[in-house]
């Protein structure tokens, strides 16, 4: 099952709010701690561009990004 987000709206230059912010997409990196909202805690033993894989004990997960439940320790 894919998740489908709505299509960014393009701001106008006369609009009198200000643009939606670019989101923050982390980056991790070999061997370091984070934890899951669902998995718990576990060490990220590879990375992709757009993916990291974690061990956490006894399962092993492909992530994809963006990282929303991701965090780091």
């Amino acid at each position: 099952m894919m998740s489908t987000s709505p299509p960014k709206r393009r701001h106008l230059a006369s609009s009198p709010f200000r643009p939606d912010p670019e989101p923050f997409i982390e980056t991790f990196v070999f061997d370091e701690l984070v934890n899951h909202d669902s998995y718990g805690m576990g060490r990220i033993i590879a990375v992709e561009a757009h993916a990291v894989t974690v061990d956490f004990r006894p399962e092993v997960v492909r992530i994809v990004s963006p990282y929303k439940k991701l965090s780091r320790l």
